[in-house]
């Protein structure tokens, strides 16, 4: 069985500045996740909870998921209050062997999550079409995507790091 994770897909994320093709990577997850529900996998939605220091507050406007995912009453939602979702929630013990990674935002919480899968030794795919981020002061959107992929597909682990496309992933 296989496991869709979608990272901090949350409503506050439309705050600031534009995240990087935010509306394809939303239409390619929604494909991928009934894909994935097809083939009896488990979608796993991870939602971020803070303090009032940003737009994340459980209950809030910006805690919510965002509307336009097609979400499904057997989706999982773990709750979160640090970049990583396998620390201090149930993630590692629902999480399959194999986990599909996509989500918000590709340098903290996205590479966290990759980094801790691959370290709770599950096979990692990382949806490189998936995941997206707002440009940085020193780093547009579009070359923090490229090295992340070229960091993660680096990465030295006992299980597998596949980078693939929505595309690929859905034959």
């Amino acid at each position: 069985m296989d496991a869709l994770i979608v990272v901090d897909m949350q409503v506050g994320l439309l705050n600031g500045e534009p995240k990087h093709d935010l509306r394809g990577v939303i239409e390619r997850i929604n494909r991928l996740a009934a894909k994935v529900r097809e083939r009896s996998g488990v979608v796993i939605f991870v939602q971020h909870c803070s303090g009032a220091e940003d737009d994340f507050v459980p209950g809030t406007p910006g805690w919510a998921l965002l509307p336009e995912f097609d979400r499904a009453a057997a989706d999982i939602v773990i709750r979160k209050t640090m970049n990583d979702p396998f620390v201090g929630t149930d993630l590692k013990e629902i999480a399959p062997e194999r986990v599909f990674i996509t989500g918000w935002a590709t340098d903290l919480c996205v590479d966290a999550t990759v980094r801790s899968a691959v370290s709770s030794h599950h096979n990692v795919v990382v949806v490189t079409d998936g995941h997206t981020l707002n440009d940085r002061p020193h780093l547009d959107a579009a070359n923090v995507i490229r090295h992340h992929h070229w960091v993660w597909g680096n990465l030295i682990t006992q299980r597998s790091v596949r980078l693939a496309r929505t595309d690929e992933l859905l034959l």
